[in-house]
């Protein structure tokens, strides 16, 4: 399977031992960095470029690495058709595929350690989305009407 893959400074040494895991086991990865660490590169950065990657079609699912995972998460999540998921256990990285269609699989860095991350790679890109199950069907079209609503601007969320 052809992937991305990026990190800013904090996630950048677990980012290059899962591209070379997973490209031991013959899969294309693109890396969109970072190339270094760098600790004056910001995570919103990266998990953009990866997002706008998908959305190109440069590949059809990502990972993303940072220290906790929560950042890339976020930020990657604004992007609209990405749908990303911090999963710190492999039942999470290969059911948010499933169910919910998932093309981003987001880890911590400083949570988990790289065995594990493997571990989360690969389910990540074993699993293919159900989407021919009613129930799986109904609940992602829910979820892109969501999207599709606040970005047409008829969301209903006021600022607290």
């Amino acid at each position: 399977m052809k992937l991305l893959i990026s990190s800013d400074h904090a996630g950048f040494p677990l980012k290059e031992d899962v591209r070379a895991n997973l490209v031991a086991a013959g899969h294309e990865v693109v890396d969109l960095g970072a190339y270094e660490v760098e600790p004056e590169d910001d995570y919103p950065d990266f998990a953009e470029k990866l997002g706008e990657a998908i959305k190109a079609g440069v590949a059809r699912r990502g990972i993303l690495i940072c220290g906790s995972g929560v950042g890339v998460c976020v930020a990657s999540n604004k992007i609209p058709g990405i749908r990303a998921g911090m999963c710190h256990d492999t039942y999470s990285a290969h059911q948010g595929v499933e169910h919910d269609d998932m093309n981003v699989l987001v880890v911590g860095a400083r949570i988990i350690g790289a065995s594990l991350a493997y571990e989360l790679a690969h389910v990540f890109v074993g699993a293919t989305f159900q989407g021919q199950e009613a129930r799986f069907q109904r609940r992602f079209k829910k979820v892109l009407a969501i999207e599709a609503r606040y970005l047409s601007g008829g969301g209903s969320a006021k600022p607290a």
